[in-house]
């Protein structure tokens, strides 16, 4: 199978990601609370959650609103301190109906069936392994980078620490990510040992704590929550696969050079003004989808073992392996080689 196949294989599976814009709120809440004015610093207005009770904020923005803030505090795991203050109004209906539940058991389980009413990345898988429950997002899910999911990771935690009133510590955490100059300020906070470059995003708690009660239990409450969390469930769109197609046609002529939008819109049938239309109402620019792909490609190309580098850059459609290098290590934090070495030392 080449790595051109394998991404359409994989391609199939992804979609666009959204989070709640409730959720946003906490990047600039943590800013404005380390004394900074977020909308002037991130160049973007506090995200508005008064009218629309979707609020669908794309992926894409949250991850440039997230390197925006780490480029000026330039802080190590941002994200914890970022995650940790979660409250359930970050999380709308969903944070009050986890509040609710009588214990831990039956949060999780509302979390499983709601999540994409907060984060729309991907399938979490809840199996047992052992005396133990682990929360998984694999390969399948999108990968939006180490802030995002460190975000992501903290805020569960922290939710769990809240609604038990227990400083509830998780066996294991793993990360896909590149490894971090110091996991100590990860293992700090988890209170477990943390793991990075792994093929699955995984917390794991021990299962005597799903027995946890919670500290505002409210079955009738939770009822009543239930039922607004199925209607706005169900109102939620299930995707065109429009950004698919434009990353299917991106990879097409990465072979012959930089993909511009004119020649994806010609692709597509459109005239490039259109494509930026279409992409813009969905949150996306095609430079995003641009780096996405060519990241994904770089990825197929490199665990494929008889390609040089610069085989691989010229098939992304660099002229030079050095702005191939440049490139993947702004999107990855490592150099291609130093990825491809970790792959096979797996």
């Amino acid at each position: 199978m080449t790595a051109t196949d394998s991404f359409l294989i994989i391609g199939a599976m992804q979609r666009e990601a959204y989070i709640s814009t409730a959720y946003v709120g906490l990047l600039f809440e943590y800013l404005k609370g380390r004394g900074y004015d977020p909308e002037a610093l991130l160049g973007a207005p506090w995200p508005d959650t008064s009218s629309d009770p979707l609020g669908r904020f794309p992926m894409s923005e949250w991850q440039r609103l997230l390197n925006r803030a780490n480029d000026v505090l330039q802080m190590p795991a941002m994200g914890i301190e970022i995650g940790r203050l979660i409250t359930p109004a970050h999380i709308g209906i969903l944070g009050y109906a986890l509040l609710a539940c009588t214990n831990l058991a039956q949060a999780l389980s509302r979390l499983e069936r709601y999540v994409r009413l907060i984060y729309d990345h991907g399938p979490m898988d809840t199996h047992f392994k052992g005396n133990s429950i682990e929360l998984e997002w694999g390969e399948s899910c999108v990968q939006p980078g180490q802030l995002v999911d460190e975000v992501a990771i903290t805020a569960l935690v922290q939710f769990a620490r809240n609604v038990t009133d227990r400083h509830l510590t998780p066996e294991y955490v793993c990360f896909l990510n590149p490894e971090p100059a110091d996991v100590s300020v990860y293992e700090r906070y988890f209170g477990c040992p943390v793991a990075f470059n792994q093929r699955s995003t995984i917390v794991r708690f021990p299962i005597e704590s799903l027995e946890l009660p919670l500290r505002q239990a409210d079955p009738a409450l939770l009822s009543i929550l239930e039922t607004q969390a199925d209607k706005l469930l169900a109102e939620l769109p299930q995707g065109d696969g429009f950004d698919q197609k434009v990353r299917l046609a991106i990879s097409r002529h990465c072979r012959s050079g930089s993909p511009s939008l004119e020649q994806v819109a010609s692709d597509m049938k459109m005239s490039g003004r259109s494509l930026q239309r279409k992409l813009q109402k969905r949150g996306l620019s095609f430079q995003v989808l641009l780096d996405e792909t060519r990241l994904t490609l770089a990825k197929d190309y490199l665990r494929e073992g008889h390609l040089q580098l610069t085989e691989v850059a010229q098939m992304l459609g660099y002229s030079e392996q050095s702005a191939f290098n440049h490139a993947f290590r702004r999107w990855t934090g490592i150099s291609p080689r130093k990825f491809r070495q970790m792959h096979f030392s797996n």
